[in-house]
C-alpha cells in the first residue's frame, strides 16, 4: 500500500534547472574569460575595411542627372520662348516702321503730284480782296519732315520777333528824336532798318533754311549759313546801339538816362529785344549746323548743286543762246 501514497504526477528525477553545470559555472565566473563583442569597436572595423561595400554610384545619380536634365530644358524652352517673343516683337516693329515708310512715301508722291499742278502760295495769309496776293507756300507739316520741323518753325518765330523788334526800334527813335532833335537821323535810319531788313531777311535766310530743310538742299544750307553770319554780326552791332546808327542799343539808351528817363527806358526795352534776338540767333545757328551735319550735306554737293541749277535755269539758257548768236553774228 506504500506504493500507493506516492504521487503519480510527481517527476521520478527532481531535477533543478539552476543546478545545471553550464549555468553554475556562468554564474561562478568561470566564463570571465569570454569578452563581449561590440561590432563598432575599432579592432573589428579595421578587420572590414577590405570588405566594406560601397554605395553604388549608379544606384544614386540617375535621379540627379534626370532632375537637372529636366531644369536644363526647361531653362532651354523658357529661352526660347523669350527668344521668339523678341522676335515677334522686332518683327512687328520692323513691320510698324515699314508701314510708316511707305505712307510718309505716299504722302510725298501724292504731295509731288499735287506739286505738279498749280498750287497756290498762302504767305503772307493775306485777304482774298486784298490786291496783293500771297507770294510764297509755307506749310510745315507737309513740306518739313518731323525732326526738322521744331527747328524750322524755331526760326520762323525768330525772325517774326526780329521783325517786331525792328517796329518797335521806329518807335524807340521816334521817342528818342523827340527829346532831342539832332538824333532825327536815328529815326530816318531805323524806319530803313524797319523796311529794308524785315523783307531780306526772310528771303536771305529764312526762305533758304526753309528750303534746306525741305530738299536736303546742300547749295541751300551754305547760302543761309554764310547770310545769317552776318545778320548775328548786324544783332550784336544793334545790341550795342552805337549813336545816330539808327538802332536804339544799350549806349544810346544809357546815355539818354540823364536827358529823360522814361525814353531811356523805352530805349533799354528795344536794347533788350535786341540782345535775345543776337543770343537766340547765336543758339539757332549752331543747332542747324548739328542738323546739317546730320544730313550729309557737303560743299562739293552745294557745287553740284548750284552748276545744275545755273544750266537748268531758263534764264541763264537764253542769256547764253543770245551771247552765243551775237558772238557768232559777229564773226
Amino acid at each position: 500500500m506504500a506504493g500507493f501514497d506516492s504521487n503519480p504526477f510527481a517527476d521520478p528525477v527532481d531535477v533543478n534547472p539552476f543546478q545545471d553545470v553550464s549555468v553554475t559555472r556562468a554564474t561562478q565566473g568561470v566564463l570571465g574569460d569570454i569578452r563581449e563583442y561590440n561590432p563598432f569597436a575599432t579592432t573589428e572595423m579595421k578587420h572590414h575595411n577590405d570588405t566594406t561595400i560601397p554605395i553604388s554610384a549608379v544606384a544614386s545619380q540617375p535621379a540627379i542627372l534626370q532632375t537637372s536634365v529636366e531644369q536644363s530644358s526647361q531653362q532651354a524652352s523658357a529661352a526660347t520662348i523669350a527668344g521668339q517673343a523678341n522676335l515677334l516683337k522686332q518683327q512687328e516693329e520692323l513691320e510698324r516702321k515699314a508701314a510708316e515708310l511707305e505712307r510718309k512715301e505716299q504722302e510725298l508722291q501724292n504731295r509731288n503730284t499735287q506739286n505738279t499742278g498749280v498750287t497756290e502760295n498762302n504767305w503772307p495769309p493775306l485777304p482774298k480782296f486784298f490786291p496783293v496776293k500771297p507770294c510764297f507756300y509755307q506749310d510745315f507739316e507737309m513740306d518739313i519732315p518731323e525732326e526738322f520741323r521744331r527747328i524750322c518753325k524755331r526760326m520762323y518765330y525768330l525772325w517774326m520777333f526780329h521783325s517786331a523788334t525792328l517796329f518797335l526800334n521806329v518807335l524807340a527813335c521816334l521817342a528818342y528824336f523827340t527829346v532831342d532833335a539832332q538824333y532825327g537821323i536815328d529815326f530816318g535810319l531805323s524806319i530803313l532798318w524797319f523796311l529794308l531788313f524785315t523783307p531780306v531777311s526772310f528771303i536771305c535766310w529764312y526762305r533758304p533754311v526753309y528750303k534746306a530743310f525741305r530738299s536736303d538742299s546742300s547749295f541751300s544750307f551754305f547760302f543761309f549759313f554764310f547770310v545769317f553770319f552776318f545778320q548775328v554780326a548786324v544783332y550784336i552791332i544793334q545790341t550795342v546801339g552805337i549813336p545816330k546808327w539808327g538802332n536804339s542799343g544799350w549806349i544810346a539808351s544809357i546815355t539818354m538816362i540823364r536827358v529823360n528817363l522814361g525814353v531811356a527806358v523805352v530805349m533799354m526795352v528795344v536794347a533788350g529785344f535786341f540782345t535775345v534776338n543776337a543770343v537766340v540767333a547765336v543758339l539757332l545757328l549752331k543747332m542747324v549746323h548739328s542738323k546739317y551735319r546730320r544730313t550729309g550735306a557737303s560743299f562739293t554737293k552745294a557745287q553740284q548743286e548750284f552748276s545744275s541749277g545755273v544750266i537748268s535755269n531758263r534764264s541763264f539758257q537764253s542769256a547764253a543762246t543770245t551771247a552765243a548768236q551775237g558772238a557768232f553774228g559777229r564773226n
